[in-house]
């Protein structure tokens, strides 16, 4: 078997790359600029840009198995080139926030549920067998508050107490493993979540726990937030972001107990995952009479991104 990994500077991708070279499985890495990627030896590299199908062909040629991220705007055409190379799964790697009633007008959720509706689409054709992954918060997440911690401020939070569900990212690589290497688990949707419902601010208190270093965080008002984004998030995903925040505000996340059932162990807590990460929070390096770092906002918000 041949597995093609899509995105793979990213971090679940390259973990699940480290996963399928350890278990002797062929695999093969996928990106835009795959001159910069530094996969497990044996790993072969090939071009495969998701916003140009030119690209599609020449990475899909003798793959069995598919990896995908949701780049939703040329999925359609993902999946007729997956189907004419004799691809027979693809494992898309999607999001829990296809699930609210509002996913496809939701700027966070609609392109995951695009990616979605085109790969059910071809696999209810025969295509080929479409298994979907749908991890809620990642834990990766909290990272965008190294920085002002680091500065010795905490991000600024428009929702201190609305809830999440953080999930290492070494469990969703662990997941994608089982239903790429497992064919009994193929075509099904899975709901994955951590181990734990946390606000932010329980978040911020492990945080402070593990590395011994304050973890504060600043209240501002929704509309102070979106100002102070505005230069590098676009409108829409600001207002999305913050309607999800609303929605959980006070309100525990839903768990499910998914990851064990795929990898046969419980999902890593957020405490696990902070002391993993750890040297991410470290205190920022003194220059001068200030930190480096230390001109930066503290706008960091614990918005959903990309593992």
């Amino acid at each position: 078997m041949t597995v093609l990994v899509t995105g793979s500077r990213g971090r679940v991708a390259s973990t699940l790359l480290g996963l399928l070279a350890a278990a002797g499985v062929e695999a093969r890495a996928g990106s835009k600029n795959p001159e910069d990627l530094s996969p497990p030896p044996d790993v072969t590299t090939v071009r495969c840009d998701l916003t140009d199908p030119s690209t599609f062909d020449a990475a899909l040629e003798g793959v069995d198995s598919v990896f995908l991220y949701a780049e939703a705007a040329h999925a359609g055409t993902f999946a007729d080139r997956a189907r004419a190379a004799g691809v027979e799964h693809i494992a898309l790697l999607s999001s829990s926030s296809v699930l609210a009633p509002d996913a496809a007008g939701n700027a966070v959720a609609a392109s995951h549920l695009a990616a979605e509706r085109a790969l059910s689409s071809a696999a209810e054709s025969g295509a080929f067998e479409a298994t979907v992954l749908q991890p809620g918060a990642f834990a990766t997440n909290a990272l965008q508050w190294a920085w002002a911690l680091r500065a010795g401020h905490g991000p600024a939070l428009p929702y201190p107490h609305a809830y999440g569900d953080p999930i290492h990212e070494l469990d969703v690589a662990e997941a994608a493993f089982a239903v790429l290497t497992e064919p009994r688990l193929r075509g099904s949707s899975y709901l994955l979540t951590g181990p734990e419902s946390l606000d932010f601010t329980e978040q911020l208190a492990i945080v402070a726990e593990v590395t011994g270093r304050p973890a504060p965080y600043t209240a501002v008002t929704p509309e102070e937030w979106k100002a102070s984004v505005a230069a590098y998030m676009p409108e829409p995903f600001a207002d999305a972001l913050l309607a999800y925040w609303s929605s959980q505000n006070g309100h525990p996340t839903p768990l499910t107990n998914t990851v064990e059932t795929l990898t046969g162990h419980p999902a890593r807590t957020f405490r696990t995952w902070t002391k993993d990460h750890a040297e991410a929070f470290a205190p920022t390096p003194v220059v001068g009479n200030r930190s480096a770092g230390a001109e930066r906002v503290g706008t960091t918000d614990g918005a959903p991104c990309r593992a």
